[in-house]
């Protein structure tokens, strides 16, 4: 699974990260989020080591989901050196996300 994030550890574990960021913007009661959620444990695997993949629950967190805008869920937003370089909204296949994971690497 991702590394879950919110106001305490998103500074750190994502704007401070050495590695490309996978943020995942979610919530339990999102269908959508839940299509997508093996998707990115499967990426947290492949790519460990690589790309920090993280989850944020916009719930818990509504700071955060506002400083970057999220108003639909899921979105993925791919972070480079504490920069947004690339986003996704809504459900998409593996294959879409790998390819803007290896335009990071």
């Amino acid at each position: 699974m991702g590394i879950v994030v919110d106001e305490k550890n998103f500074e750190e574990v994502v704007l401070q990260s050495t590695l490309p960021v996978l943020v995942d913007f979610w919530a339990e009661w999102c269908g959508p989020c839940k299509m997508m959620l093996p998707i990115v444990e499967e990426l947290a695997s492949e790519f460990e080591g690589r790309v920090a993949v993280t989850k944020v629950d916009v719930d818990g967190s509504p700071s955060i989901s506002a400083r970057y805008g999220i108003r639909n869920i899921p979105t993925i937003l791919f972070i480079k050196n504490g920069e947004v370089v690339d986003k996704q909204v809504g459900a998409v296949p593996k294959t879409t996300l790998v390819s803007k994971i290896n335009a990071l690497l």
